[in-house]
């Protein structure tokens, strides 16, 4: 099909475009109309696809019969327009409610809108200053692993010298249900008082409770529809347990010593067991630190964007690339979202909140990619094209990149490689300080601890 595209940018993130189709392509559009017309419908007297022009414009009517031909020729044209303009809309092509119907013999005009992220600048155009761990394994960073697996072989025992419950402590209490909350009853009821799980109101009363204290507490939500229990006047579901703290408890965690060692992770000595998390810790590097290098110059450039607001139609397409790919990864391990919502205990609205804020900050970081790519006249060459469809592994190069072309899909590989670039550029070019991040957090937390005592 041939068509002549012209273009110019208006001020609000949108393309405005004026469409030329040959008329040669618009009879060939109608002569399709008609044929496929003529194969879905039954005409009296004539086999199926074999009904002339003059009986289909007689019982169809002429006119509806170009208003499908023009919505056809449509669909064949917007991928092409999106082709010819380079352009990764953000919403579907706007072409208007008043929208002509072709006439045949005749070149057809049409003009469209479309919405396009929004060009921005960069407050810096510099390569970012970003912290690294180091290339090799550090004493602390082995430390730290070490004391994550002694950790689970920490057991409670009860506190003799606790003599009141602090946040975040665990506790044995009998807990009576009163009113809504037979899930938390029991004689004696083990609670983590940082689990998430447990109502707030209940954790903040029983904080500053004595062993042996016995307290009524009481709560209350706004009612929902699927709530069970019946709403009070004012529209909400009250809940009420007397509880009585058993026991204040303290964890207890093995000291590393050989025997550990070998009882528990099945080494002679606590020297070998170090050696062996250190090569887990040096392989684990070799696989992490690219990704996290390219994660903290992205976070860094995303930062320089000098953009107050992302707009929200944007946004809300990446909102949706994210969703398709977190439900392509659920797929892929056999799970489905409710599945992976009720494992972790996350409320669908948190997991809503926590994908937009993904969102805008994904937005955000390809937005100055793009920004930056333009300012360094980073190009999308064809071999680049041909090597993308290449490592992916296609059959045919050029059979794949034609159907691309035609469905109006290339302009957002080549937007992808040229972002692509600009990480490469920002990778090579960074100015990376060298920082023991394990260390620094332990010294952190030693100074927390003691300011605390």
């Amino acid at each position: 099909m041939k068509i002549t595209v012209t273009s110019e940018k208006t001020s609000d993130d949108k393309v405005s475009a004026k469409v030329t189709v040959d008329a040669k392509d618009v009879d060939a559009a109608v002569a399709k109309t008609y044929k496929d017309i003529a194969h879905r419908y039954n005409f009296q007297g004539f086999r199926r696809g074999h009904a002339p022009r003059p009986v289909i414009d007689g019982i169809m009517g002429k006119d509806a019969v170009l208003a499908q031909a023009t919505d056809d020729l449509m669909n064949d044209v917007q991928p092409l327009v999106i082709e010819e303009l380079d352009i990764v809309p953000v919403e579907r092509p706007d072409w208007g409610e008043d929208l002509a119907p072709v006439v045949e013999h005749a070149d057809f005009h049409a003009e469209c809108t479309v919405t396009v992220p929004p060009a921005a600048e960069l407050k810096s155009y510099d390569a970012p200053a970003i912290d690294m761990p180091p290339e090799e394994v550090t004493d602390a960073e082995i430390d730290a692993q070490l004391d994550q697996l002694l950790s689970y072989r920490t057991t409670f025992e009860d506190d003799p010298e606790a003599t009141e419950v602090k946040a975040g402590d665990m506790i044995t209490a009998k807990v009576v249900n009163k009113l809504n909350v037979p899930e938390l009853a029991g004689d004696d009821r083990t609670l983590g008082l940082a689990n998430p799980n447990l109502p707030k109101e209940f954790v903040d009363a029983v904080v500053g409770m004595k062993p042996g204290e016995t307290k009524d507490i009481t709560w209350s939500r706004e009612h929902r529809e699927e709530d069970p229990d019946e709403a009070d006047e004012n529209g909400n579901r009250n809940f009420e347990v007397e509880v009585t703290v058993n026991t204040i408890k303290k964890a207890v965690t093995p000291e590393l010593t050989d025997e550990v060692a070998k009882s528990s992770f099945g080494f002679d000595t606590v020297a070998e067991l170090r050696d062996a998390v250190k090569d887990e810790i040096a392989e684990d590097k070799k696989q992490s630190l690219p990704g996290l290098k390219e994660d903290r110059v992205l976070a860094a450039i995303g930062e320089q964007l000098d953009l107050d607001e992302v707009p929200e139609a944007y946004q809300n397409q990446v909102f949706s690339e994210l969703g398709e790919e977190f439900l392509g990864q659920l797929s892929r391990r056999g799970m489905s979202l409710d599945m992976y919502l009720n494992a972790r205990q996350i409320k669908s609205e948190d997991f809503l909140a926590d994908l937009h804020d993904q969102a805008e900050e994904r937005a955000r970081q390809s937005l100055a990619l793009d920004a930056l790519a333009a300012k360094l006249e980073l190009e999308c060459t064809e071999d680049d094209l041909r090597r993308e469809f290449a490592n992916a592994g296609v059959e045919d190069v050029d059979a794949s990149m034609d159907e691309f072309k035609k469905d109006g899909r290339m302009p957002a590989v080549r937007q992808s490689i040229r972002r692509t670039k600009a990480v490469q550029w920002l990778v090579d070019n960074a100015v990376v300080t060298v920082v023991d991040e394990i260390a620094e957090a332990a010294k952190a937390d030693d100074a927390e601890e003691a300011d605390a005592e």
